[in-house]
């Protein structure tokens, strides 16, 4: 287990627990090891964990990255046997491309979700995967899938991720070739130190990378010439694709830097080595071996990351751009002004937050709408954009975050107000529970926008129809 206080655990594995239930214990005491290294993640943020949205926040957590890491415990190899199919088809001495049922085959657009081995956050996986049969032998569809999901659901990077796929299905199938292309997204989450007030912050990191083997093992092969000629209405483009064997980016995770890519982040000043130790304990629970080269260095970025959304760190960041030059005198009863059949809005103001449920990132953007009352000037979009990064990088809910942004406005324009937030969701995603590009809409309506239905329907159309959230 590795971490504070799992001495009373180990003493009750060392005495008497049942041989037969050892398994399903250990999966338990790595779920109470999480647990509490999710506690001490929370406090180390000055977070009240006896707060009713956080009480249970350590056990979604320990949840939710067992599930999303239970490829450690799962065999690609037991997923093959059982799934090859005698099917005849060319002798492999016939002219053409291969034996078995006779030719490539390809399934696309897989979605997957996997934890970046560099920072412990979740990154998207659109795989595309083909197979040359050999010897009669073809493989049941879904175990293409299946056996990718296996590797995705590891901490991973995406070159490894595609070649142990490609790997693996080589050695099970024994085709002629194995082909592999992944879409990998990472999410580029912002720091409060240097993005906080850029609304031009790319929002996610790409990278299209491929594996190999047989027929395919040549990038320059007719083989790749017939995949990739059944990809190209997916936009994918041969020339920007990473090979096996090339160079992929090392910036590819937006936690490590170009210059310093060899430096052990490890030894990032300031940050409280009782969060790096929970961190490390969480890595070693899943089944990791936190020593590993790779992830020397991903518990301080973890905790480097998290660290963005600690109460006290945002509110000075920012109290004096949301609150400086604001003059209350000017408050009146709220009566409209000249303009008052005007609806003023600002759309597309991105934020980016952090699920208090399950400690996952959640991004979006937010459309405001807003008349003038007497005495009311509009706001500037500078402004507005504080606002919304203020209640942002804190632990939230998409709900509590609209109306605080709601209700923080309302008194400087004179009650009526209405705040539209768009949302993606990892948490949503990483559980399957929504499927890649969906995203969740809440609302916050105040003063005349509740009842001047022909006012709110105004607002609402527009709100551009391709959200500038979406994803690649």
């Amino acid at each position: 287990m590795g971490f504070l206080g799992q001495s009373h655990l180990n003493f009750e594995i060392e005495n008497g627990v049942n041989k037969g239930c050892e398994k399903g214990f250990e999966q338990e005491t790595n779920k109470a090891s999480i647990e509490y290294a999710v506690k001490v993640l929370l406090l180390g943020l000055g977070e009240d964990i006896n707060r009713e949205g956080i009480r249970k926040t350590p056990l979604r957590v320990a949840k939710a990255l067992c599930e999303g890491t239970i490829g450690y415990k799962q065999n690609a190899k037991d997923i093959v046997q059982g799934a090859l199919f005698p099917e005849a088809g060319l002798d492999i001495s016939t002219v053409g491309h291969a034996g078995g049922a006779g030719g490539l085959v390809i399934v696309r657009d897989l979605d997957f979700y996997s934890y970046c081995e560099s920072c412990m956050l979740p990154f998207q996986v659109k795989c595309h995967v083909g197979y040359v049969p050999s010897g009669q032998r073809v493989l049941g569809l879904s175990k293409l899938s299946r056996v990718a999901e296996v590797f995705a659901k590891r901490l991973q990077e995406p070159q490894r991720l595609a070649n142990e796929v490609c790997f693996a299905l080589h050695q099970g199938i024994q085709p002629q070739g194995v082909a592999i292309i992944l879409q990998c997204s990472h999410i580029h989450f912002p720091d409060t130190e240097s993005s906080i007030l850029d609304s031009s912050h790319k929002g996610w990191v790409e990278t299209l990378v491929s594996s190999g083997s047989g027929v395919f093992e040549n990038k320059d092969s007719d083989m790749w010439g017939d995949f990739f000629g059944l990809l190209k209405f997916r936009g994918i483009d041969k020339n920007e694709v990473y090979f096996k064997g090339g160079s992929l980016d090392q910036c590819w995770c937006p936690s490590l830097s170009c210059l310093s890519s060899k430096v052990d982040s490890s030894k990032i000043g300031g940050l409280d080595p009782i969060m790096v130790t929970a961190v490390s304990s969480i890595l070693e629970s899943l089944g990791e071996n936190p020593t590993r080269e790779e992830l020397v260095g991903t518990p301080s970025r973890f905790v480097k990351w998290l660290m963005n959304f600690q109460w006290s760190s945002i509110d000075k960041k920012l109290n004096g751009s949301i609150w400086g030059g604001v003059d209350y005198s000017l408050k009146t009863n709220g009566e409209l002004g000249l303009n008052d059949k005007e609806v003023y809005s600002e759309v597309n103001l991105p934020f980016w937050s952090q699920c208090e449920h399950h400690l996952l990132p959640f991004h979006g953007v937010v459309h405001i709408g807003y008349f003038i009352s007497k005495g009311f000037d509009p706001i500037r979009k500078s402004l507005l954009q504080s606002i919304v990064h203020f209640y942002g990088f804190k632990l939230q809910v998409q709900e509590r975050l609209t109306r605080q942004i709601a209700e923080t406005i309302s008194p400087l324009l004179g009650g009526n107000v209405i705040v539209v937030a768009e949302a993606s969701h990892t948490c949503m995603i990483s559980r399957g529970i929504q499927k890649f590009g969906s995203n969740t809409a809440t609302t916050a309506v105040l003063g005349r926008f509740s009842t001047d239905l022909d006012a709110k329907a105004k607002f609402l159309e527009s709100i551009p129809s391709v959200s500038s959230l979406e994803g690649p």
